[in-house]
């Protein structure tokens, strides 16, 4: 083990094997991270719901295993790097985007209904499996969105930091996820190993080692504390947003709350 006081991990990735959104594919992105010492990247691509760039009509084992090339392809490249790479990938619902981490490709090849499953399902069942579910940049403006959906409840943590939000976004995150004291988290959400500059770049910062994807899930779910990496002055942006409707997802009902503006 390296001699040092901290660890940084990427936790949102994607690949172009997965994700149709994706320009790169995960080898591409090796060098960069280890130049800006980054010690693990977990590959997040996007799953049967979202932007996913694998044949759905295959039969489900064939489309998991062709799901899962990405990160394969990842993980044998960075052997003998020093850059662990674990498995993950982004689920989407009503444009919100849901990162599920600790579950594996054996969990897929048995579980074909996680497809049709609602955010309180989804939760439930990551949850039995031993992982836990994380709400990707749950303010994002796009001009594709016409409302904001937050799972209050039906994550278990919520990422304030994402490389690929307008500054705002991330700004009404932080302020939402302070407000109601959950756990926060950071990632690039990178597609291209080109994109952004170097210091744009995110990710969760550890006082030790992860050795797997399971202790990143214990460190959420039972509280362990570990930072999250932003640009310096990240948070200082502007609360203006576009009139978005705002909708909570509890394990009760959906509701519309207010406008975003009003929100903070």
């Amino acid at each position: 083990m390296k001699a040092q006081e901290t660890w940084l991990y990427e936790t949102h990735f994607h690949t172009s094997l997965g994700s149709a959104c994706g320009h790169s594919r995960g080898p591409e992105y090796l060098a960069r991270y280890k130049r800006l010492r980054y010690d693990g990247i977990i590959v997040t691509d996007h799953f049967w719901r979202g932007n996913c760039a694998v044949n759905r009509h295959l039969p489900w084992r064939e489309f998991v295993d062709a799901f899962c090339r990405g990160y394969e392809e990842t993980r044998v490249a960075a052997e003998g790097t020093g850059i662990a790479v674990f498995f993950g990938w982004e689920e989407t619902y009503e444009g919100d985007d849901y990162l599920v981490y600790g579950l594996d490709k054996a969990w897929l090849y048995a579980h074909p209904e996680v497809i049709k499953w609602t955010r309180q399902q989804q939760l439930e069942q990551v949850h039995a499996a031993g992982g836990c579910v994380v709400q990707a940049h749950p303010f994002r403006d796009r001009d594709y969105l016409n409302a904001i959906h937050l799972a209050q409840g039906l994550a278990d943590a919520y990422e304030v930091g994402n490389a690929g939000n307008p500054l705002p976004s991330d700004v009404q995150a932080l302020r939402w996820a302070q407000k109601n004291a959950v756990v926060m988290t950071a990632g690039s959400d990178i597609h291209h190993s080109e994109d952004f500059e170097d210091g744009e770049l995110m990710g969760v910062v550890f006082d030790h080692e992860l050795k797997s994807i399971g202790d990143y899930v214990a460190a959420i779910r039972e509280g362990i504390p570990f930072g999250i990496k932003t640009p310096p002055g990240h948070y200082d942006a502007s609360l203006e947003m576009p009139l978005l409707q705002v909708y909570e997802h509890t394990q009760e009902n959906t509701r519309l709350i207010r406008r975003v503006k009003e929100l903070f």
